[in-house]
């Protein structure tokens, strides 16, 4: 037969690790619970790369403030007879639709960036829609073609926002 003393010392320990234990255990299935509500929503992935056959890589620039290297970079890359995409905000595409123009005369492709470089998924769907199109007309109107690629600002981007650019490349 065996004498456990039981002190106040060791209840004290016994109880803070029983509290303890039950509070990890909640942690535990609490996580558990929003990863499995998580996954039963599927993220939407946007693309991140195509399938080419080729070994090459895809050079792009945002313009999204400025525009006093725009013809030293197109200089640069003609020399090199390398193609790039550009991503404009609209904003940048009202303030220099003479470098608009230049991009595409150069033979690069010219991608959409917004309107006005907001973090899309809290702007909501009215919003994102409208930042996408409007960019999208400016960038027609000065070179013929609207943009058939748009990267989120920020990279910031969810279903909301992946839906909104496919609903926009369906109406052009």
């Amino acid at each position: 037969m065996k004498l456990i003393l039981l002190t106040k010392r060791s209840l004290v320990t016994l109880g803070l690790s029983v509290i303890l234990g039950a509070t990890a255990a909640a942690v535990a299935i609490t996580s558990t619970v929003k990863a499995v509500q998580t996954a039963a929503e599927p993220r939407e992935i946007p693309v991140y790369r195509v399938e080419s056959g080729k070994k090459q890589v895809a050079i792009s620039f945002d313009a999204a403030w400025g525009n006093e290297q725009t013809e030293q970079l197109l200089d640069i890359l003609d020399e090199h007879k390398v193609k790039a995409t550009f991503f404009l905000v609209g904003k940048w595409v009202d303030d220099f639709p003479e470098d608009v123009k230049s991009i595409a005369a150069h033979g690069n492709d010219i991608g959409n960036h917004s309107d006005s470089h907001p973090h899309l998924p809290e702007a909501g769907k009215e919003k994102t829609q409208d930042e996408i199109q409007a960019c999208n007309d400016k960038i027609k109107k000065l070179t013929g073609k609207a943009p058939t690629l748009f990267r989120p600002p920020y990279g910031d981007y969810d279903n909301m926002v992946v839906d909104c650019v496919k609903r926009t490349a369906r109406s052009y």
